[in-house]
């Protein structure tokens, strides 16, 4: 029986769960505490590296992430020298590679792994769509995983509702309200420098919609620039509290929920009291035809900022032909697939004109 050729997609993961057991082989040797996974996600060149780089205090140029790419942190943890472990993966490229989440959402880490979205705020044209298909291929990968675990973990599910409800708050008067992401989320909007300046009105709908989606999904909503070393501070810590468990301030000049303002909203501080209805008058309220309450605050918000087709954005920068991605196997199978294409279109032209040839003599 002939050998079952894989395909690019599976040979992109294999590629990508070696590179994630190379950089723990560097791990050996060290006592090892806690593990943690923590998965960056977000708009295409909207600072994800910036934040992992500060956060590991490395003093290096970002690089443009194209696929996934994979690093650790460490934190000593008390006087037995064993140092806690945080596992870093970067999903490049906006959505157009969202379906790799597979690689690092898994059954033996699920309990301990977090997602930052990181959403581009001057580029508002694309934040709800690059929003909602990151989001949901996320969770539908973390359901899958959920249903597997549940086989030899049955008490998972019970697990993970009741970590949710501890982190928005079990007294929280919204609580029967909304529907929680299943794992730690913190959402945050970059490039605040650029958004500070957009008209107040527009500015007034992104954050009114970025804190409705954020309480929804029950996560944190912090804004960020890397030119304003506060943020840029605040940022770093959701990053500890997510992979070491360290302590978030909740002091009452971190938190702000004035669109004049830096966002800044912990988990579980803001209500749907606060955030209220869309901006918009009550006639153009009733004219979206919603048939929930985020589906109300999608419409609204396209209503405002109808979205861009990344599709052609996206494909304008062919990773296969970035020398910064080479891969030996998945470029072999690329170029052997595209000769197969070549092949198979000749046939297709010679057998069309054969049959124009046959007709016309007839």
């Amino acid at each position: 029986m002939p050998q079952r050729v894989k395909s690019l997609w599976e040979i992109a993961i294999n590629e990508a769960d070696q590179l994630g057991q190379q950089q723990n082989d560097k791990l050996e040797g060290t006592q090892t505490g806690a593990e943690s996974t923590v998965i960056f996600m977000g708009s295409k060149s909207a600072g994800k590296t910036s934040i992992i780089l500060r956060f590991l205090e490395k003093e290096e140029p970002p690089k443009p992430t194209t696929a996934l790419e994979y690093t650790f942190g460490r934190k000593a943890k008390g006087h037995n020298m064993t140092k806690d472990v945080a596992h870093m993966w970067e999903l490049g490229g906006g959505t157009f590679l969202s379906e790799l989440v597979e690689v690092p959402i898994k059954q033996d880490m699920l309990l301990s792994s977090s997602f930052m979205l990181i959403l581009d705020l001057s580029h508002p044209n694309e934040l709800w769509i690059t929003m909602d298909v990151l989001i949901q291929t996320t969770l539908k990968r973390i359901e899958q995983v959920i249903s597997k675990s549940s086989v030899s973990n049955p008490k998972i599910n019970a697990q993970i509702k009741m970590r949710s409800r501890e982190l928005f708050g079990e007294d929280h008067p919204d609580k029967d309200m909304i529907d929680p992401f299943p794992l730690p989320l913190v959402i945050v909007g970059t490039k605040y420098d650029i958004f500070q300046d957009f008209d107040s009105e527009k500015r007034k709908m992104i954050c009114k919609t970025l804190r409705f989606v954020a309480h929804n999904y029950g996560a944190a909503l912090q804004f960020c620039s890397t030119k304003n070393e506060g943020l840029m501070n605040r940022t770093k810590a959701y990053v500890g509290h997510l992979v070491f468990g360290s302590p978030m301030s909740t002091s009452a000049k971190l938190v702000n929920f004035d669109h004049n303002r830096p966002i800044m909203v912990p988990f579980g501080m803001d209500s749907l009291d606060q955030i209220g209805l869309p901006p918009m008058t009550e006639a153009d309220i009733g004219r979206l035809d919603a048939q929930t309450p985020l589906d109300l605050w999608r419409k609204a918000y396209l209503s405002l900022f109808p979205q861009q087709n990344l599709g052609d954005k996206l494909t304008q920068d062919d990773p296969a032909k970035d020398p910064q991605y080479d891969e030996s196997a998945v470029d072999t199978m690329r170029q052997q697939k595209d000769k197969e294409l070549e092949r198979y279109s000749r046939q297709v032209e010679r057998r069309s004109k054969d049959r124009v040839i046959g007709s016309g003599d007839m």
